[in-house]
């Protein structure tokens, strides 16, 4: 069993996320309550690109994890970056 705070899988996104940070293609990242998340698919990152010009290579990176889907934050209540990114495309309790 999984370790409340502790998953795997977030784990892997959130390298993920600290790569491309470093690679200068994201500004920054949030994910809002990570230590009550037990599941990739209940996780809600946040994220500013560096350029709307690279937002695409950070799309192309992150769709290689499962179920990836994207929006525009339009209603800042968790976090004030710009983007949404979730991993539950299709995903069904």
């Amino acid at each position: 069993m999984n370790q409340i705070g502790n998953i795997p899988e977030i784990v892997n996104v959130k390298q993920e996320l600290d790569k491309l940070k470093k690679q200068g293609l994201i500004e920054s990242w949030e994910l809002p309550y990570e230590n009550l998340l037990t599941r990739l698919t209940a996780a809600i990152f946040f994220l500013n690109s560096s350029s709307e010009d690279k937002i695409e290579d950070v799309w192309k990176k992150l769709s290689e994890f499962p179920m990836f889907t994207y929006r525009e934050n339009t209603e800042k209540k968790l976090s004030q970056l710009n983007w949404r990114v979730e991993f539950n495309k299709g995903f069904e309790l």
